[in-house]
């Protein structure tokens, strides 16, 4: 007898566990992004149709001016998810501990927390096809968009490729804009000479078809590297083959930095477990939705030198999934523990 009611105990305590995990899980969740037509945009509407069909919950995209706009709705649990990138979130995890060229204007919400790393995203400055601008140099002194505050990482953008070429915003004449679409259309509209946008972008495309453009290489020379890591941590450079997309007319050296999964420490970790699982059986079908997602894999999941901590939960997950070395992690001084949370030198970024 006694051992029959120890037995129905312990399964009493497991289903009310189970229970209790399961209503963690809500109906839907939402996942922030920059506006339609932006790269951003298109990968979050990829992931939220896996994570749809593949949990239990309903994901739908919810597009925002940009990164500033919808970080601190994670600390107010209005947004649970974001698809954001590693340059944003270091300085939106860090706040005024890190700032590039003089500033850190994005909200502070150290609550930020890495569920996956996705793909690199690659792009460089845009011109008309027909523009005389062919390299970084011929930039100096042409009408170039700046500005950006509804969308900040585009300046950093800008920004990190006028540092590349030896150049400042001192070096052009800026013409100011809110977001990264309104830059391409003020070079559409012939107000601008020089934008920049997410190469394989739908906007890209539709500034293709009605004026034709292309992107001019960057300086992929060493120097040229170094200039672009001293002016924006956490960006690096790699080369665009010819052809491969929209408004890549040669071999492009690009400015690259990594696409984040984000949501914050509050995330339930059922919710991030169901997320990330939906993700990791179905990553091979991700390039369907977009070509964005050629480089979004298992194996560039877990990297040593994010700029923000990984979810407990997700640590969790890709120690499970065999993916995570813990070994490994800390030689190479990861942040994924709530104890080393402060210790910004860990993050792979400097300020």
């Amino acid at each position: 007898m006694g051992r029959q009611f120890f037995y129905c105990l312990v399964l009493a305590t497991f289903l009310f566990a189970t229970e209790g995990r399961a209503q963690q899980l809500p109906k839907s969740v939402a996942i922030g992004s920059n506006p339609p037509g932006s790269l951003f945009y298109a990968l979050a509407s990829g992931l939220a149709k896996v994570v749809s069909e593949a949990s239990p919950m309903q994901a739908q995209v919810q597009p925002y001016a940009g990164t500033s706009t919808f970080v601190p709705l994670f600390d107010s649990g209005e947004l649970e998810l974001g698809v954001v990138n590693a340059v944003d979130m270091g300085m939106v995890y860090q706040g005024q501990k890190l700032k590039v060229g003089g500033r850190n204007p994005f909200p502070h919400v150290p609550s930020s927390r890495l569920l996956m790393r996705g793909s690199p995203l690659r792009s460089s400055l845009i011109v008309k096809k027909d523009s005389p601008i062919k390299t970084i140099g011929d930039v100096k002194g042409r009408r170039v968009t700046g500005e950006y505050p509804a969308q900040l990482a585009v300046w950093y953008n800008v920004f990190g490729s006028l540092s590349n070429g030896g150049l400042t915003w001192n070096d052009v004449k800026v013409v100011p804009v809110p977001a990264v679409n309104e830059g391409v259309d003020a070079l559409i509209q012939g107000r601008a000479d020089v934008t920049t946008h997410a190469i394989g972008s739908a906007k890209v495309k539709e500034a293709d078809a009605a004026i034709g453009i292309r992107y001019i290489p960057l300086d992929c020379s060493k120097q040229g590297e170094a200039r672009i890591k001293k002016a924006v941590p956490g960006y690096y450079l790699s080369v665009v083959k010819a052809g491969s997309s929209t408004g890549i007319v040669e071999d492009t050296c690009a400015y690259t930095y990594d696409i984040y999964l984000v949501g914050h420490k509050a995330l339930p970790d059922a919710v991030v477990r169901n997320v990330l699982q939906a993700i990791w059986v179905n990553v091979e079908k991700l390039p369907q939705f977009h070509p964005g997602f050629a480089e979004w894999t298992k194996a560039r999941a877990v990297d040593p030198e994010v700029t923000i901590p990984y979810h407990p939960a997700a640590i969790r997950y890709f120690k499970d999934s065999g993916v995570w070395s813990e070994k490994w992690m800390k030689r190479r001084k990861i942040i994924g523990h709530e104890s080393v949370n402060d210790s910004i030198e860990r993050l792979g970024v400097t300020s």
